[in-house]
C-alpha cells in the first residue's frame, strides 16, 4: 500500500514523509496528516488493491474507510488551505489530469489494479511549466517583478468586483452618458451635421464588433486582468483624444443676437429676409475635427470590449457557482447606473462656457439659455481619462486566478449542451492559434441553446437601446415637456429601475439555485410580463392644437391636407419658417412664431421671463382670459393693450404622465431582470474553455442585430410620425418640430410587442432544444496544473461528489464497473467514461 502513492499522486498535492500537506507560501493555513492526507510514506511504483476497503494503520496505511477519492479534492477548498507546488522533490509522478482529456494509454483499470503504463512518463510540474516562479506570478498580485506582500490581501473577489464596477460605471458615464449629452453641442461647435455626429457615435460599436473575436478568443486563454487593464487604459486614452479638439482650436466665435420675429408688414425689405449662402451651410475647416472624434470613439470601443467578455468570465470563474450571479448582477447594475451619472454630470458641465479656461467669466456675454451658447463639453472627458488611467493600474496587478478558483470550478455543475463537440475543447493546445477560431465558432453555432439565447439578447438589446435613446423624445412630445425635463425624468425614473432589475435577476438565480432550464424559464416569465406591460403605450395624450399643422387658423375653415403655416391673417407679415419660436395664443392655438400669429408688439412680464405679445392679428380676441391659468396673472393685463399670446409652447392638460411613468419603469425593471439570468444560462451551456469566446460572439450578434440598428429603426419610425419639419435657409430638412402623438404611440407599441414576441420565441426554442448532460452530477475535478491557462479540467467519473471509492470495484471477468448507475457521469470537458479498460 505504501508504494501505491506514486501511482495516483496528484500534481498539485505533495506529501512529506509524515503524510502532512506542506504549507503554501502565501497562506498561513496548514493541513494535518490525519484529516487531510490520504497517503503517507515515500512512493513506490506498486499496484493498488481496489477489491478491499482502504484502511490506514499506525504505520501510515489508510485508516478512514469513509475517505474516498473525491474527498482528496476537498483539500483545494479555501477552508482547508492550499498546498505548495514545489515541496518534496521525491513526488515524481501524477495523474495527467491538467490536459483535460486523459490519454487512454496513460491509465488503465484492471479488475484489481490501477497503474500507469510504461510508455507514459510521470507528470512532473517542471514538464508542464508549473514552476514555483510561474505559479507565484499567476496567483499573486503585482506588476512584473514587483509583487509586494501587502498587495496579496487584495486577492479576493470583492476587491475585483469593486474595481470592475468602477470600470463599468466609467464606461457607462462616457459612452452612454457624456457622448449622448454633448453630441448636439459638438454639432454646433464644429459645424457638423447630424449624419456626421451619428457616425461618430456609431464608431464605438464598429470598433467593438471588430475587436470582439480576437479579444474574447485570445483573452479567454490568456491573462484576463492584463487584457482588462489594457482595455481601461485605451478607454482613458480615447477620452483624452475626444477632448483634444478643444485645445487645438481657437476661441469660440459667437454672436449674441435677439430676434423678436414680429410681423413687420409690407414695409419689410429683402435684407430682412433669409437667404442661402455657403457660410450658412457650415462648410468650414472645423468639420475636419470629426476624424479626431471618430478615432477617439474607436479607442473607446477597443477599450470597452474586454470589460463585458473577459471581466464577466474572470468574475464567474473565481466565485462559487451559487453566488456568481449576484456578483455579476451588481457589476451590470453599476454599468446601467453609469449613464444616469453621465447625464447629470454632463448636464452640469454644459452650464459652464466652453472657453472657461481661456476667458474670464466677466468677458462672456452669453447665458446658458442663449441659442448660441456652447457648454464646456470637454471637461468630463478629461476627468474620466485621468480616472481611467489610474484605475487601470490596480486591474493590471490582479493575478491570473484568485485563490480557491480551482475548488470553485470543481463545485460547478456540468450543464454544457450535450450535442456540442465539447471533447475537442479539452485539448490543452486547442484555442492557442487563429486556426482554431473556425472550429470554435462551429462548436458554438452548433449549440442551439447558445444561438437562440444570443438571438433573444439581440431582440432585448434592440428594444432597450431604442428606448434609452428615444424615450425622452416620446415623453417630451406626448406630455408637452421640455427636452431637459424629459431627459431628467428618464434618467431618475428608469435608470434606477434598470439597475434594480439587473441585481434582482442575479439574486433570483442564487436564491433558488436555478439550473440552466430553470433560468431560461425565468427569462420566459419576465418576457411575458413585459409583453403585457407594453400595452402602456395605449396611453396617449392628444396633440396640442397647432395652427396650420393639425388645426386651422381662427376663422379659417379650409380642410387640412398638410402643414401650411401661411394664412390670410399673416400673409403680409413676410414670415419665414426657419426660426422656430412658438407662442401660445389665448384662443388655445399654438403658433409657429410671433410673426405667424400676426403679433406686432411685445414686452416682458414683470415677475417672470415670459414674453407677452400684443396686437396679434391671427389670435381671436376676447377669448383668452379664461383659457389658461397663466393668462390670469395681473402682470399680463396692461392698460391700452390686448394680450394675445405668451412665448413658449401651449401647456397640455393631459395628466397621464403619472400613470405612464411607473408602468414604463416597471417594464425596464422586468426586462432587465432577465439580463443576468440570460447571461448565466449562456455561461452554463457552453464549455468552460469557450466562455470568453462565447460572450464575444454573443456580443457581436447583439450589436449587429440589436444595438447598432436600434437607433436607425426607432428613428425611422418616429420620423414617419413627424408633421412639421425644420428647414434652413437653403431648404434643407433638419429636425422635426411636431410629432403626431397617436401615430408615434402606435408605432412604438407594435415594435415593442414584436421585439418581445421574438424574444419569447427564441427563449422558448433555447429551452426545448437544450440537452443537458447525462446525470448533471456535481463533479469534483482535478485542478489545473499551476501556470496553465486552460480552465477546463478532465474529470474522472470516480471524482464526482456522490461516488465513493467502493464504486470503482470492477468485475474480474467483464472488466466493467459493477455500479451501472455510474456508467456515465458528466465532466467539465463534456466527455463520458467508456466501459472497458481505459477511461478518456
Amino acid at each position: 500500500m505504501d508504494g501505491a502513492r506514486e501511482e495516483i499522486s496528484m500534481e498539485t498535492r505533495h506529501y512529506g514523509s509524515t503524510g502532512s500537506l506542506t504549507e503554501h507560501p502565501l497562506t498561513d493555513k496548514r493541513q494535518t496528516s490525519h484529516n487531510r492526507a490520504l497517503f503517507s510514506s515515500k512512493p513506490k511504483p506498486e499496484e493498488i488493491d481496489m477489491s478491499t476497503p482502504l484502511t490506514r494503520g499506525n504505520s501510515g496505511s489508510v485508516a478512514d474507510p469513509e475517505m474516498n477519492a473525491a474527498a482528496i479534492l476537498d483539500a483545494d477548498d479555501p477552508d482547508y488551505g492550499t498546498v505548495s507546488p514545489s515541496s518534496h522533490a521525491e513526488t515524481d509522478t501524477c495523474l495527467h489530469t491538467a490536459n483535460a482529456a486523459i490519454n487512454p494509454a496513460a491509465i488503465s483499470l484492471s479488475a484489481s489494479t490501477i497503474h500507469t503504463d510504461p510508455g507514459e512518463a510521470g507528470c512532473r510540474i517542471s514538464d508542464l511549466d508549473g514552476s514555483s516562479d510561474k505559479l507565484k506570478e499567476d496567483e499573486t498580485c503585482g506588476w512584473g517583478l514587483f509583487r509586494p506582500h501587502w498587495c496579496q490581501k487584495f486577492r479576493n473577489p470583492k476587491v475585483v468586483l469593486f474595481f470592475l464596477c468602477c470600470a463599468g460605471a466609467i464606461q457607462g458615464i462616457v459612452i452612454n452618458g457624456f457622448i449622448s449629452v454633448v453630441i448636439s453641442t459638438i454639432e454646433k461647435r464644429f459645424d457638423l451635421t447630424s449624419k456626421e455626429t451619428g457616425f461618430i457615435a456609431s464608431s464605438y460599436d464598429i470598433a467593438s464588433v471588430l475587436c470582439l473575436i480576437p479579444v474574447s478568443y485570445f483573452g479567454g486563454i490568456g491573462h484576463k486582468p492584463r487584457w482588462l487593464g489594457t482595455g481601461i487604459l485605451f478607454l482613458g486614452l480615447g477620452s483624452f483624444m475626444f477632448a483634444l479638439p478643444h485645445f487645438t482650436t481657437g476661441l469660440y466665435n459667437y454672436e449674441s443676437t435677439t430676434r423678436n420675429d414680429l410681423c413687420s408688414g409690407p414695409n419689410a425689405t429683402s435684407a430682412d429676409l433669409p437667404f442661402c449662402d455657403g457660410t450658412s451651410m457650415g462648410l468650414t475647416h472645423l468639420r475636419n475635427y470629426k476624424y479626431i472624434f471618430i478615432i477617439a470613439q474607436l479607442l473607446h470601443g477597443m477599450g470597452a470590449t474586454p470589460l463585458y467578455t473577459l471581466g464577466v468570465t474572470y468574475l464567474d470563474e473565481n466565485l462559487k457557482p451559487k453566488v456568481a450571479p449576484v456578483y455579476l448582477g451588481i457589476f451590470y447594475s453599476m454599468a446601467i447606473i453609469g449613464p444616469s451619472i453621465g447625464y447629470v454630470l454632463g448636464g452640469e458641465m454644459l452650464r459652464v462656457f466652453c472657453d472657461v479656461d481661456k476667458l474670464a467669466s466677466h468677458i462672456i456675454k452669453l447665458s446658458p439659455g442663449d441659442p448660441t451658447w456652447v457648454g464646456a463639453w470637454w471637461i468630463g472627458f478629461l476627468v474620466i481619462g485621468l480616472i481611467s488611467i489610474i484605475l487601470s493600474i490596480p486591474i493590471l496587478g490582479f493575478p491570473r486566478s484568485l485563490p480557491g478558483s480551482a475548488a470553485f470550478k470543481a463545485q460547478r455543475v456540468c450543464e454544457v449542451y450535450k450535442g456540442s463537440d465539447i471533447a475537442a475543447t479539452t485539448n490543452p493546445a486547442f484555442g492557442m492559434t487563429f486556426k482554431d477560431i473556425p472550429k470554435s465558432l462551429r462548436i458554438l453555432l452548433s449549440n442551439p441553446t447558445f444561438l437562440f439565447l444570443s438571438c433573444a439578447g439581440a431582440c432585448e438589446g434592440l428594444l432597450v437601446s431604442g428606448f434609452i435613446v428615444f424615450t425622452p423624445k416620446f415623453i417630451e412630445s406626448q406630455f408637452s415637456l421640455s427636452a431637459g425635463w424629459a431627459a431628467q425624468i428618464v434618467g431618475f425614473a428608469t435608470i434606477p429601475a434598470g439597475g434594480g432589475g439587473t441585481f434582482v435577476g442575479g439574486y433570483l438565480v442564487k436564491r433558488f439555485d436555478l439550473k440552466c432550464r430553470g433560468i431560461i424559464k425565468l427569462c420566459l416569465l419576465t418576457t411575458t410580463c413585459a409583453m403585457v406591460l407594453m400595452l402602456v403605450f395605449l396611453i396617449r395624450c392628444p396633440n396640442v392644437s397647432f395652427a396650420g399643422v393639425n388645426a386651422n387658423y381662427t376663422n379659417n375653415n379650409r380642410t387640412m391636407t398638410g402643414a401650411n403655416l401661411t394664412s390670410h391673417c399673416n400673409s403680409l407679415c413676410r414670415c419665414h419658417g426657419t426660426e422656430y419660436d412658438p407662442v401660445c395664443g389665448v384662443d388655445g392655438l399654438m403658433y409657429f412664431s410671433p410673426c405667424h400669429a400676426g403679433c406686432r408688439n411685445l414686452s416682458k412680464a414683470k415677475h417672470s421671463d415670459k414674453l407677452v405679445y400684443y396686437n396679434c392679428q391671427c389670435v381671436a380676441e376676447d377669448l383668452g382670459m379664461s383659457v389658461f391659468e397663466e393668462y390670469q396673472h395681473p402682470d399680463l393685463h396692461h392698460p391700452g393693450h390686448t394680450v394675445n399670446a405668451l412665448g413658449g409652447k401651449c401647456p397640455s392638460d393631459c395628466q397621464l404622465l403619472a400613470v405612464f411613468l411607473p408602468i414604463f419603469s416597471l417594464i425596464i425593471f422586468v426586462t432587465l431582470t432577465a439580463s443576468m439570468p440570460a447571461l448565466s444560462a449562456t455561461l452554463r451551456c457552453v464549455a468552460e474553455k469557450q466562455r470568453s469566446f462565447a460572450l464575444g460572439i454573443q456580443w457581436i450578434i447583439v450589436r449587429c442585430l440589436g444595438t447598432i440598428p436600434a437607433p436607425i429603426l426607432f428613428g425611422t419610425l418616429i420620423d414617419k410620425t413627424c408633421q412639421l419639419w425644420q428647414e434652413n435657409d437653403c431648404a434643407e430638412t433638419g429636425s422635426c418640430y411636431f410629432y403626431n402623438n397617436s401615430t408615434m404611440s402606435n408605432y412604438l407599441l407594435v415594435l415593442a410587442i414584436l421585439c418581445k414576441g421574438l424574444s419569447f420565441l427564441f427563449f422558448f426554442l433555447a429551452l426545448i432544444l437544450y440537452k443537458p448532460p447525462d446525470g448533471q452530477a456535481k463533479v469534483k475535478a482535478y485542478p489545473s496544473l499551476p501556470g496553465k491557462t486552460s480552465s477546463v479540467n478532465s474529470t474522472l467519473p470516480f471524482l464526482s461528489s456522490d461516488m465513493s471509492v467502493d464504486d470503482l470495484k470492477l468485475s474480474p471477468l467483464t472488466n466493467k464497473r459493477t455500479n451501472s448507475d455510474s456508467s456515465e457521469k458528466c465532466s467539465e470537458g463534456g466527455t463520458t467514461p467508456k466501459a472497458g479498460r481505459t477511461l478518456k
